[in-house]
């Protein structure tokens, strides 16, 4: 019996030290994916993706401009502060909207619409520059941004850290006249999906200088345009996203290059005559069903 026992305890021993063995390298297993270690299941991948969506930079504007007049100064400070708003706002949304939409989403929803509103306030400054000196020409070649999935600033990009955003109104005016866009698309489910339906703005605009008639005309098209671009995207995305899908990639989009749109149509005018005011109260579009 003195000769067995040593025998068992060796046994007990080896038996509870496998065991723990084993409890430790499940641990390690464990650790290394929570810690984001690359493993064979897609699961982990897509939880860093998830984690890390990347961030938006941007060429940076104002070290490409020449000098600038003290009269435009101001005016030229303000745009390139929106320039640097419309970048936080567009990284906000990349983090708000984390796994929505399919492989074009980021490209369609946020990386589109960024340059529309790029290109918009990027003419501004070149105007401003223009009225007391010589119009630069070539800066809407800065309009373009990249998703950066590193997290880095790409170099000569100015980038900025997502920041708060307000969510755009889709409610039209009330009482207002609508055009509704054609949808683009012959699919059954349009009558589920609904229409996106815009204010008109041609009918409220003032008279229109000779001079300015052919810009305003091109710029009415690309109304009509978007909202045709819009119901063909609400067609394609059935089903993608949350509850809030059609009013962050689509709406808001939508009525950030109306307010783009609209904006260079009063600047036509103006150029000749009055500048209208209030035609961006026309911007925003509804989701009818």
């Amino acid at each position: 019996m003195s000769r067995a026992l040593p025998k068992y305890n060796k046994r007990r021993v080896a038996i509870i030290g496998g065991a723990a063995a084993a409890v430790l390298s499940g641990a390690v297993i464990a650790g290394s994916a929570l810690a984001g270690t690359p493993g064979d299941s897609s699961g982990t991948q897509n939880a860093r993706t998830l984690a890390d969506p990347g961030t938006i930079t941007c060429p940076d504007v104002k070290s490409q401009l020449p000098a600038v007049p003290a009269s435009a100064q101001a005016e030229v400070d303000r745009n390139l502060a929106l320039l640097d708003t419309q970048i936080q706002e567009a990284n906000t949304r990349l983090q708000n909207t984390v796994g929505q939409g399919g492989e074009n989403f980021v490209q369609n929803a946020i990386l589109g619409p960024l340059k529309d509103k790029r290109v918009s306030t990027i003419d501004r400054i070149a105007i401003a520059i223009g009225r007391q000196g010589t119009k630069p020409t070539g800066l809407d070649s800065l309009a373009a941004c990249a998703l950066n999935t590193g997290g880095a600033a790409a170099s000569g990009a100015a980038s900025a850290t997502p920041g708060d955003t307000a969510t755009a109104s889709a409610t039209a005016s009330s009482g207002a006249d609508t055009g509704t866009g054609d949808t683009g698309s012959g699919s059954a489910d349009a009558s589920d999906v609904g229409t996106i339906t815009c204010p008109d703005v041609k009918s409220q605009l003032p008279a229109v200088p000779a001079s300015a008639q052919a810009e305003v005309d091109r710029n009415l098209a690309l109304l009509d345009t978007q909202i045709q671009e819009a119901n063909t995207r609400l067609q394609n995305t059935v089903g993608q996203g949350g509850e809030n899908f059609v009013q962050n990639a689509i709406l808001g989009p939508l009525k950030d290059k109306r307010v783009s749109t609209i904006d260079r149509i009063a600047i036509a005018i103006g150029r000749q005559g009055t500048k209208p005011t209030g035609l961006d109260s026309l911007a925003a579009c509804t989701l009818t069903k």
